[in-house]
């Protein structure tokens, strides 16, 4: 995890307690590893890289704090299949959750932007090629956003066999939202890729 960027806040912008969350609604008794450290870093303000394999528990590190932020976190992710389950999973948690991408009508897609103006989400996913574009942007800058999360973020770095060039455009996230956290996931990146994710996305 690289140094806060920012000065992190004494308490969660909601007041909500980040182990009470934890029980209530994702049903799990602590954090593993270094979880606790990420998430209160993230959730104080912080930017970070997660280096985590799979199934170590990467995606609570940004949803816990896009439930203990004031906004909608957002989270940029490469597979819609990924999207429907983790979505399924947090509905299913009673999380407010949704997912923008290729599969939708442009009648759901304009009732899931309703709902994200109207402050009614707390996490929204996006493909990376959609979060680039202008309406995207736009639509993101009228909202309240908690953080932005990159996962499979391996997918920034030339040097990887999963490079997507949409990936590297996610550099304007940090020109645009400079006052945002960011945080970057993924379960395999060696020195190299890990510099280059640090330095793309800023």
């Amino acid at each position: 995890m690289n140094a806060p960027s920012t000065a992190p806040r004494p308490a969660p912008a909601n007041g909500r307690d980040a182990l009470s969350v934890l029980h209530s609604v994702f049903g799990l008794p602590g954090f593993r590893g270094s979880q606790g450290e990420i998430i209160r870093h993230v959730t104080g303000g912080g930017n970070c890289l997660v280096l985590m394999p799979t199934g170590g528990g990467k995606s609570l590190c940004y949803q816990l704090p896009s439930l203990l932020r004031e906004g909608c976190g957002i989270v940029v992710s490469p597979l819609i299949a990924l999207m429907r389950d983790q979505v399924a999973g947090l509905l299913e948690a009673g999380v407010n959750a949704a997912a923008l991408n290729s599969s939708l009508t442009l009648q759901e897609a304009s009732d899931i932007e309703r709902r994200l103006l109207a402050g009614d989400l707390d996490l929204l996913y996006v493909a990376p090629e959609r979060l680039v574009t202008p309406r995207c942007l736009s639509l993101l800058a009228q909202a309240k956003v908690a953080l932005f999360a990159i996962d499979e973020a391996h997918c920034v770095s030339q040097w990887g066999h999963d490079f997507r060039p949409e990936y590297v455009g996610l550099s304007i996230i940090a020109e645009r939202f400079p006052d945002v956290p960011r945080i970057a996931l993924t379960a395999t990146a060696d020195e190299l890729t890990r510099k280059e994710i640090v330095a793309r996305l800023q």
